[in-house]
């Protein structure tokens, strides 16, 4: 019982606690029985027009701290995020909901033009989803299995793909710099204990927000392969 009372007090506010409670907010705003016009004003995070863009770049400013503690090896990953999320931010100021910058992408005929609002959501979306492949192959592994090792399939699995030969070649070169599972832990201040149960709360939650962006893209006839 002491011993759990420890794990909680270490897991209370972490940096990966914050994030999986701000996705989980998120999240619980996508849920069909929370949309219903009745309870929902012009001040809650989804309106008719869907998710608001403040409430989601709000939540996804937490996420960087994920690449820090990663170290070099997504250094360029980290980099990309964050200036993908500042710059969603400052469109915030302007749009009310993702929908909206999408819509004056499409419009405007720029939805993958670099540096439009619809590349930079994609980018963003990419690192959420990076993030959530790492959980996944770290809490598939045991405590010998390498970081290297699961950091490796995340990337090949998510981002790959969509990067240069020459990005790919830094990233993968810088898997080597990965920290060890033990050293991820101290950095994140969790335990065995809470990590599993802060990366799976982080991996239900982010899903639907992942599944919700995509969907907006399907939706307007623009492919999911740039």
């Amino acid at each position: 019982m002491e011993k759990d009372m420890i794990q909680d007090a270490r897991s209370f506010n972490t940096p990966l606690s914050v994030i999986t409670e701000a996705f989980e907010d998120l999240a619980d705003l996508l849920k069909p029985r929370w949309q219903k016009r009745s309870e929902i004003d012009h001040n809650d995070a989804v309106s008719n027009d869907g998710l608001r863009l403040d409430a989601f770049c709000s939540a996804c400013t937490h996420v960087s701290v994920l690449f820090g503690c990663l170290g070099f090896a997504f250094k360029f990953a980290e980099m990309e995020y964050v200036s993908k999320v500042r710059d969603l931010v400052e469109a915030s100021k302007t749009f009310d909901t993702l929908q909206n910058i999408l819509d004056l992408d499409v419009m405007n005929q720029t939805v993958k033009t670099q540096g439009s609002y619809s590349r930079n959501l994609r980018r963003v979306r990419l690192g959420l989803d990076l993030i959530r492949a790492i959980f996944e192959q770290f809490l598939m592994t045991n405590e010998c299995y390498s970081l290297k090792d699961a950091a490796t399939k995340a990337y090949t699995q998510v981002c790959a793909p969509f990067h240069t030969w020459a990005v790919r070649t830094a990233v993968y070169a810088g898997m080597y710099t990965l920290p060890t599972r033990d050293q991820l832990l101290l950095r994140l201040n969790e335990t065995n204990q809470s990590v599993e149960k802060n990366m799976r709360r982080y991996m239900e939650a982010s899903r639907p927000i992942i599944e919700y962006i995509d969907k907006l893209y399907i939706d307007r006839n623009i492919k999911l392969d740039w």
